[in-house]
C-alpha cells in the first residue's frame, strides 16, 4: 500500500502551522517538528499500522540534523511512499513584522533580543538591537534551509491571508503526485514579485480597465472586464506569446523531473489584466493537457 506523505518545511513565521491544519482537515495524520532521525522509522511504523496519509513538519528547530533530510527523502523513493514537499516562505520584512507583532522568539535569536520592550522610548537602542538580531536570525535560517527549499514547491505567504494558504495547500495535495503541476498566479507589482515564481511576465503595458469607470471595481474574473480585454489585439497577442513560451518548455521541464512550475503574471494592481490572463491561460492549459499536467490558478491580491 502506497503511503501519501506531505513534508512541510519553511521559514519560521511563514505559516507552517496553518498548512498543517489544512492537511489535518484533509484527513492527514499530522506531526509537527519531527526530528529527521526519526523520519524513516516513523514512516515504517505508520505503514505497518495501515495509515494512508501522513503530513510532517520539519523546520529550523531541528537545525543540527536538517542536512540529512535530502538523503532521507531520496531513500523514501525506494519505498512505497508518494512524496510531496512544500516550502513556505515570506519576505524578511514580513517575517520581522510578524515576529514583532506577536513578540514570539525566533528559534535562532538570542534571549537578550527577546527581553527588550518594543515601542518603549527608554528602550530605543534595545529595540534597534532586537530588529538587527531578528534580521540576522532570519537570514541565517534562509541559508540553513536552502537545501530543503530546492526541489520543493514554494508558497510565498507574504501577502496572502490564512484562508488563502489553506486553499493553496488543499489544491496542491489534491493534484496527482505523478503529474507535473502548473500554477498560474496573478499579482500586483506594487506589492512585490512572488517569491515562489519560476517565470514572471509583466503585462503592465496593456490597456488598464482601471481607467474605465464601469470596470474599476470589477476584476479580471468578471464578464464585463473579460469582454473589454478580449477585444484588444495586444491582450490576445500577450496571451498567445505566454502560452507559446510555456508550451515550448513544458516537456523539457517535465523531463527535468520538476514537480511544480509557477508562472506569475503581474500588472499594477493585480486586479484586472493579470487576473484575466491567468484565468484564460489556466483554462487553456487545463483543456489542452488533460491527463498530462495538472493546472492550478491563484490570485494573490483577490480576497476569494
Amino acid at each position: 500500500m502506497t503511503l501519501e506523505l506531505v513534508l512541510i518545511t519553511g521559514m519560521s513565521g511563514s505559516g507552517k502551522s496553518v498548512a498543517l491544519h489544512a492537511l489535518e482537515d484533509a484527513g492527514f495524520y499530522c506531526v509537527d517538528n519531527l526530528p529527521p532521525e526519526l523520519l524513516l522509522p516513523f514512516i515504517d511504523l505508520e505503514q505497518q499500522h495501515g495509515v494512508k496519509k501522513v503530513a510532517i513538519a520539519m523546520d529550523i528547530r531541528s537545525s543540527i540534523s536538517l542536512p540529512m533530510v535530502p538523503k532521507l527523502l531520496s531513500e523514501l523513493k525506494n519505498r512505497e511512499v508518494s512524496l510531496k514537499s512544500l516550502f513556505l516562505d515570506a519576505t524578511t520584512d514580513t517575517l520581522v513584522r510578524r515576529f514583532s507583532e506577536t513578540r514570539r522568539k525566533h528559534p535562532l535569536s538570542s534571549h537578550a533580543a527577546v527581553e527588550t520592550t518594543p515601542g518603549s522610548a527608554a528602550n530605543t537602542d534595545q529595540q534597534a538591537n532586537f530588529q538587527h538580531i531578528l534580521v540576522e536570525a532570519i537570514e541565517l535560517e534562509r541559508d540553513l534551509l536552502a537545501d530543503l527549499r530546492e526541489g520543493a514547491h514554494i508558497i510565498d505567504t507574504s501577502f496572502i491571508r490564512p484562508a488563502q494558504l489553506l486553499t493553496y495547500v488543499k489544491d496542491l495535495i489534491s493534484a496527482p503526485a505523478s503529474s507535473m503541476t502548473l500554477v498560474f498566479e496573478s499579482f500586483a507589482f506594487k506589492r512585490g514579485i512572488p517569491m515562489d515564481a519560476d517565470y514572471v511576465f509583466d503585462v503592465r503595458m496593456l490597456p488598464n480597465p482601471h481607467y474605465e469607470p464601469a470596470l474599476r471595481n470589477l476584476t479580471g474574473r468578471d464578464a464585463p472586464v473579460a469582454a473589454y480585454l478580449q477585444n484588444l489585439p495586444e491582450v490576445l497577442d500577450m496571451q498567445d506569446d505566454i502560452a507559446k513560451f510555456v508550451s515550448k518548455w513544458l516537456t523539457a521541464l517535465a523531463r527535468d523531473h520538476r514537480s511544480y512550475v509557477t508562472i506569475a503574471i503581474g500588472c499594477t494592481g493585480g486586479q484586472h489584466r493579470s487576473v484575466y490572463l491567468v484565468e484564460q491561460l489556466a483554462a487553456a492549459f487545463a483543456n489542452e493537457n488533460t491527463g498530462k499536467f495538472v493546472t492550478l490558478k491563484r490570485h494573490r491580491e483577490l480576497q476569494g
